[in-house]
């Protein structure tokens, strides 16, 4: 059974930064694409990022081009979003999911088959 655990989040102001952290158990990155979307209230999710299988080429949402950068540490089953240059806008909730797909495709959460819980990101004027 895959499980997905986020983590890091919090309370920052803006100009500021955070990493958050996906953990996984059952199952090892090296075979699935990791995205990171997030869900403000009363929005849809939205694509953050997200880093292929294989090869480890990346992709990212036009707005987070240039602070946000997605990475993982496959021996330890990890993937990691460093956020800096935070905005009010920023905040929402950030979840992990696994999935298959093209450099394109992933880009959609439609495209994933597990998710983790969440972890809420808040940023402060």
């Amino acid at each position: 059974q895959v499980q997905l655990v986020e983590s890091g989040g919090g309370l920052v102001q803006a100009g500021g930064s955070l990493r958050l952290s996906c953990a996984a158990s059952g199952h090892t990155f090296s075979n699935y694409a990791v995205g990171w979307f997030r869900q403000a209230p009363g929005k849809e999710r939205e694509f953050v990022a997200a880093i292929r299988s294989g090869g480890g080429s990346t992709v990212y949402a036009d707005s987070m081009k240039g602070r946000f950068t997605i990475s993982r540490d496959i021996a330890n089953n990890m993937v990691y979003l460093q956020m800096n240059s935070l905005k009010p806008e920023d905040t929402a909730v950030y979840y992990c999911g696994l999935g298959y797909g093209t450099i394109v495709t992933i880009t959609s959460w439609r495209r994933y088959d597990y998710w983790g819980r969440g972890t809420q990101v808040t940023v402060s004027s």
